[in-house]
């Protein structure tokens, strides 16, 4: 039987941990899952976030499907195409980024990307590291490419470096510059927080709307050289840095 608790058993692990290194989603959203009523353990719904499971004697479902721990880490870099969301569920049964990246590991999205941003989206079934990269203790590094809906003025540029509030904090952007031959209409911006519809939001506070976002790179890693909707899995260096960049070992 599944405990709450603290425990005393070696074996148990709690069970957000379990779903996450599982490779179902992340910690935070495995807590959500289980507070939904989606999980069950050995046949019964569990709602208590701090229910601890035996991952070598248990059965753990999400919506019905058995899950099993994670035996081969993935990592994978997709271009995200335009009209896919980065759910793992979608009410609308729109088009999700799992149905464009067909691997037999269940793989889930690091973080969000709007469903019309395109570019770098990192998956993975590695959950620590996914964990880890989504906390703002990390400032994981983003690098998008907005194209605006009228060109930017210089003293606009200057107040947005400055910075701007948004939910209570002042957001500043940890890179900001026109780019060339754009005319003032297409804008690359660093930010390291991970704010919903941080970039929109970034140039709404000065009346410009974003037409087109596209994430050019995520901690470090960037899809130069993949078509949209092209993916492919990282390379050992890549791997290693980004779970350098996390304070996580290398595998």
């Amino acid at each position: 039987m599944p405990q709450t608790g603290d425990g005393s058993s070696r074996s148990l692990v709690r069970i957000n941990k379990y779903l996450s290194s599982s490779g179902v989603t992340s910690r935070r959203k495995a807590d959500e899952l289980i507070s939904s009523g989606r999980v069950k353990v050995n046949g019964s719904i569990v709602k208590e976030l701090g229910t601890k499971i035996d991952p070598g004697r248990d059965k753990i479902e999400v919506d019905g499907k058995g899950v099993r721990s994670a035996t081969h880490l993935v990592y994978i870099l997709l271009n995200k195409p335009k009209d896919a969301v980065t759910t793992l569920r979608d009410e609308k049964g729109r088009r999700s980024v799992l149905d464009v990246v067909n691997v037999r590991e269940r793989v889930y999205p690091v973080g969000r990307l709007d469903r019309n941003t395109t570019g770098t989206l990192l998956l993975t079934n590695d959950g620590e590291l996914a964990n880890r990269l989504m906390h703002p203790r990390h400032l994981v590094l983003k690098v998008y490419k907005a194209t605006l809906d009228r060109p930017i003025r210089e003293r606009e540029m200057m107040r947005l470096k400055k910075g701007v509030p948004i939910d209570g904090s002042l957001v500043v952007p940890d890179d900001l510059y026109v780019l060339p031959d754009s005319a003032g209409l297409e804008v690359g911006i660093a930010v390291h927080e991970g704010k919903h519809h941080l970039v929109k939001r970034i140039f709404e506070s000065i009346d410009i709307r974003v037409v087109q976002l596209d994430r050019h790179s995520y901690a470090g890693l960037t899809h130069r050289g993949l078509q949209r909707g092209g993916w492919r899995n990282l390379t050992k260096r890549e791997i290693d840095s980004i779970r350098k960049l996390v304070e996580l070992p290398t595998p």
